[in-house]
């Protein structure tokens, strides 16, 4: 990540997860950053998307480092557990799990904005992301199904799209992004993997993802990219 101002911190959300422990290790091992911190609900401190105060705590550790914040990146995500499944017809909707959907998949990240866009620096570039999918995409769908899922994903994407204005007004270098990994092999995703269709381990998301994040630039703030940077629509 050569685009990245060397000696900054880089912070993973969701660090003990599948795609998050992948991100910890691909960035530890790029160098880029005199210190990787993964945050999970296992960490100390422990952060849970459920509770604004544990993502406080959180980023009061990382404001009291010495190094500037250089790079946030949120691996979090709900699909389906605790006895929660993707809905195929609308006869399947339940408000619990609508709820429980767009509390990990949109208020969460929207907190974690909250409290971790303010640490990035006001000059030099950084990077916040966090983990979107296609299926969130409203141009895209063609399928139906995955109510749950599908709109909790695109209120995500509004909600960064919403939150890069604003932060471009007082840090112009920043960047703000919704990125979509892709069908990895992790727990999330793995049990609905169609036949047929591509399933990268999570090193090899890790390192495109890497990838994506080093070559974005101020001008694509706010955008919805692919694990290949290429565009995604709305």
């Amino acid at each position: 990540m050569d685009t990245n101002q060397a000696g900054g911190t880089a912070v993973v959300i969701g660090g003990t997860g599948g795609i998050g422990a992948a991100m910890v290790a691909a960035l530890e091992q790029s160098g880029a950053f005199a210190e990787v911190i993964g945050f999970s609900r296992r960490s100390d401190p422990a952060i849970d998307l459920l509770d604004e105060a544990s993502i406080i705590s959180a980023a009061n550790a990382v404001k009291a480092r010495e190094t500037d914040l250089r790079l946030v990146f949120d691996a979090t995500g709900f699909l389906h557990g605790d006895g929660f499944s993707p809905e195929k017809s609308l006869s399947a909707m339940t408000p619990e799990h609508m709820t429980r959907a767009f509390a990990i998949n949109a208020i969460g990240p929207a907190l974690l904005m909250k409290h971790f866009l303010p640490l990035l620096p006001r000059q030099g570039r950084s990077v916040f992301a966090t983990l979107s999918a296609k299926v969130g995409s409203i141009g895209d769908n063609a399928l139906g199904g995955w109510y749950s899922y599908r709109a909790s994903k695109s209120a995500l994407n509004q909600l960064v799209h919403t939150a890069a204005i604003e932060l471009a007004r007082r840090k112009p270098d920043a960047i703000c992004v919704a990125l979509h990994p892709g069908t990895v092999d992790t727990g999330l995703s793995s049990d609905f993997a169609k036949k047929g269709l591509t399933v990268r381990q999570p090193p090899e998301a890790a390192a495109q993802l890497v990838g994506v994040l080093d070559s974005l630039t101020p001008e694509e703030t706010g955008g919805f990219y692919d694990y290949r940077g290429n565009p995604l629509p709305w």
